[in-house]
């Protein structure tokens, strides 16, 4: 799993029917203190994120699987809705 910022919606007027019903968000991929990593994606969203919410997604052929029509055609979709990150400090020990 990775994390991402959620960055907008996703519009099409035409797509894979298996995608009918399905919101598609623009995801900038980020790391555990919230930097930008690589470049922004598109992810089908399974779990009714909003605009600018930190998420975690799926990739690759387990993008599928948590989607009720398949196979829907799909390299990544969000997952969950991250409500806190706590890192230890290493100090803590």
């Amino acid at each position: 799993m990775h994390l991402a910022k959620t960055m907008g919606t996703i519009w099409a007027t035409q797509k894979d029917p298996q995608l009918d019903g399905l919101k598609l968000l623009l995801i900038q991929p980020i790391n555990m203190e919230r930097q930008p990593l690589g470049t922004p994606l598109i992810a089908v969203d399974s779990v009714g994120a909003g605009s600018g919410e930190i998420v975690f997604y799926i990739t690759a052929s387990e993008a599928v699987m948590p989607l009720q029509k398949q196979p829907a055609l799909t390299d990544a979709t969000i997952v969950g809705i991250v409500d806190r990150i706590e890192l230890k400090d290493e100090t803590d020990k």
